[in-house]
């Protein structure tokens, strides 16, 4: 057997026992995993429902023709028949038809909106009956959502073909006594008294453009 110096076996007795202790400290280390992220929580307030705004006058029974718009974007909620006071506001002839803003005022007391088209058309008798075509709608302007505060207007201009300029054979005229008028994206209407005539064949006499900010002059 090979002896080793004293000297040698002094070195080796130092360095073995250090060896030993690094190897004791690297596997007692640990690795702390992170704490788990903390889980938000929504809470949904309530809103607080709207109070009644007084009944629209006129009419007491409605026909049954609604007016058709696309989904309104999201926002305040839409304006109720009940919400709405209509009104008539500039009025113009021109090339054979008259033009007639139809004003609609926020009379409650919370803010909606206004998104599309009116339905609109001509009445009369009693009950109040739909005459004619209800109006079509002229895509010139886009839709845009109107706000309404309390208290402020929007409006839609209706276009109404004079009906003397359709044979009588093919349009048969009758006198209307009324404005059948749906808000947009409402089944309940509003009616305002309007003389006039239209055909009680189907023939196109009306067209309404889309609701936008403002009284329309």
């Amino acid at each position: 057997m090979t002896s080793f110096p004293a000297t040698a076996r002094r070195v080796i007795a130092v360095v073995v026992p250090a060896c030993v202790g690094v190897l004791v400290t690297a596997c007692s280390t640990s690795i702390t995993s992170a704490p788990p992220a903390p889980t938000a929580t929504a809470t949904a307030t309530p809103t607080t429902a709207a109070t009644s705004a007084p009944a629209t006058t006129g009419p007491s029974t409605a026909p049954s023709t609604a007016a058709t718009s696309a989904a309104a974007p999201p926002g305040p909620a839409p304006c109720p028949t009940r919400y709405l006071a209509a009104k008539l506001g500039l009025a113009q002839w021109a090339a054979g038809s008259a033009y007639q803003v139809i004003d609609f005022t926020n009379i409650s007391n919370v803010t909606c909106t206004l998104y599309g088209y009116p339905g609109v058309a001509l009445a009369a008798g009693t009950p109040v009956t739909q005459v004619g075509l209800a109006a079509t709608e002229n895509p010139a302007t886009p839709r845009q959502l109107v706000t309404l505060a309390p208290g402020a207007v929007a409006n839609a201009l209706l276009r109404i073909v004079d009906a003397r300029n359709f044979p009588p054979s093919s349009c048969h005229p009758v006198k209307t006594t009324y404005l059948q008028i749906f808000p947009p994206n409402q089944t309940t209407p509003i009616y305002l008294g309007y003389g006039s005539q239209i055909c009680a064949k189907p023939v196109p006499i009306l067209t309404v453009n889309v609701v936008i900010p403002g009284s329309g002059g």
